[in-house]
């Protein structure tokens, strides 16, 4: 019962730092990772570097990406889920 009493603290700060970092990182990764598979052709788009575009062609990993400027070929990972939301909500 000594030992139980003696670990308790470091049982309780690994539950609290799990509920409040790891268990959300771990949601926020599940919602990305949902957004870049929802992607679809001709959906208006902020990359994470601020860039703005509509989608022109899918790939597995990959992205063509039409701006004013022409077109970029791009990872999906680097489509910002938050910025592009915002951006269709207007």
């Amino acid at each position: 019962m000594g030992q139980l009493s003696q670990f308790a603290p470091f049982l309780l700060m690994f539950v609290v730092i799990y509920f409040f970092m790891i268990r959300p990182q771990q949601k926020r990764a599940k919602a990305e990772k949902e957004f870049e598979s929802s992607l679809k052709i001709g959906d208006k788009i902020i990359t994470k570097s601020g860039l703005h575009g509509k989608i022109a062609e899918l790939a597995e990993t990959t992205v063509v990406v039409e701006t004013m400027s022409g077109k970029l070929k791009m990872e999906r990972s680097a489509i910002s889920m938050e910025m592009s939301a915002a951006l269709n909500k207007k």
